[in-house]
């Protein structure tokens, strides 16, 4: 199975066998930074995109020896989804350690706060879990951006669930998002869709993270008429939305962003989850050869049959594999040398999201479009594809559409 989907590393490892240009201090292996939520109640996220980084690392250095004999070196760091400790952890990462390059940001506020020192710095950083919109256009305008992301942002998923909740004939939303920079760029990416239908939500909701109950504000929801509840928040705190909708006896339809596809949400809502439609870029089900690889490698390696965030794996491996073609592409460990080549990618990248094709160019450092986005539904405790075609879609790679 392993042979199987890593041919195209055997042809990696034949591609160059030139030495990599040093740029800093001579080192035995190439250090790339990692930081999300490890603990605590974004931590679903944050191990399955480190868990999925670790497989394609290890594989890479294990089958094509690393770049160009230089084992490719994770430096793992847990953000406890702090943006305060998160800065911290950040500029250790650059100035200490001095990474070539990073993977990280699972929580938009974290992002907010950070994405400026690798800015500043000069370090490209991609982005495989935080969907947050600002993240890759808050540089945009500058002469160099330096982040890139490998996760479909919010501003391709809110359209997508509004569109899906306008073919279901729902036209009353009530907005529950959280007070984080995920839940404020969401609701504003939501708002903004809404809008463009002519409509506005019958009610909004803000809460803190750590909010036990919301029964009052479901309530509020329930009287303002809204016939749909769609959830910009992480996964325990959507557990407590729906538990709360479950409390109150009402039968509402629950649509919302991929924290509904979290394990964490999933298990914590119990039977008040079955049914909520959220927004996927990866179902863990059968599927073309690569993703089948990728499932069975993850469950024998982790020793789990169920990924806690499936999405996050899938585009944190994605994103391990984008910056591995980079660093043999560059041929050298100089940080701008691999901006560029990341901005310049020679050759496609066989993924487990998709087939990569130029993912990223100098004004697009997103490499994920609205067409590689599924419903997906909670059913029987696990997400399933929400549409027949759907399901049989998944076979088919989608590429990236300009």
């Amino acid at each position: 199975m392993h042979r199987l989907r890593f041919t195209f590393l055997a042809a990696v490892a034949a591609f160059s066998s030139a030495a990599i240009a040093p740029a800093r201090a001579a080192e035995d292996t190439i250090k790339v930074g990692f930081y999300c939520p490890l603990t605590g109640g974004s931590a679903d996220m944050g191990i399955s995109a480190r868990n999925g980084i670790r497989l394609a690392f290890e594989e890479i250095n294990g089958m094509a020896g690393g770049v160009n004999g230089k084992k490719i070196e994770l430096l793992e760091r847990d953000d406890q989804a702090n943006p305060e400790f998160a800065k911290k952890v950040v500029e250790e990462l650059v100035t200490k350690d001095k990474v070539v390059a990073a993977l990280g940001i699972c929580n938009t506020g974290v992002g907010l706060a950070t994405i400026e020192t690798f800015q500043n710095a000069k370090v490209p950083l991609i982005v495989p879990v935080s969907t947050g919109t600002p993240l890759t256009k808050k540089f945009a305008g500058a002469p160099e951006n330096w982040i890139f992301r490998v996760s479909p942002r919010d501003e391709v998923q809110a359209p997508f669930i509004v569109a899906d909740a306008l073919k279901r004939g729902f036209k009353k939303v009530a907005l529950f998002a959280d007070t984080t920079g995920y839940g404020e760029a969401g609701k504003n990416d939501v708002e903004k869709a809404l809008g463009e239908a002519g409509l506005k939500p019958v009610s909004v909701h803000r809460f803190a993270v750590g909010v036990k109950d919301l029964s009052e504000e479901v309530k509020a929801a329930r009287a303002a008429g809204a016939d749909v509840v769609i959830s910009y928040t992480v996964g325990p705190e959507a557990a407590v939305l729906a538990k709360s909708i479950e409390k109150q006896k009402w039968p509402v339809q629950i649509m919302g962003s991929w924290p509904l596809s979290w394990r964490n949400f999933i298990d914590g809502a119990g039977s008040a989850g079955e049914g909520a439609l959220v927004a996927v870029s990866f179902v863990q089900q059968a599927s073309f050869q690569r993703r089948n690889a990728f499932i069975t490698a993850y469950q024998q390696k982790f020793n789990t049959p169920v990924i806690p965030a499936p999405m996050a794996a899938a585009q944190g491996y994605d994103a391990a594999l984008l910056l591995f073609y980079a660093l043999h592409q560059a041929q050298s460990t100089d940080p701008a040398k691999i901006k560029t080549a990341l901005e310049n990618l020679n050759r496609q990248v066989a993924g487990v999201i998709t087939t990569y094709d130029r993912p990223f160019s100098k004004s697009d450092h997103d490499a994920l479009t609205g067409n590689m986005l599924v419903m997906g539904i909670v059913r029987k405790g696990a997400i399933d594809y929400a549409y027949r075609e759907d399901a049989q879609r998944g076979f088919i790679v989608q590429r990236k559409t300009q």
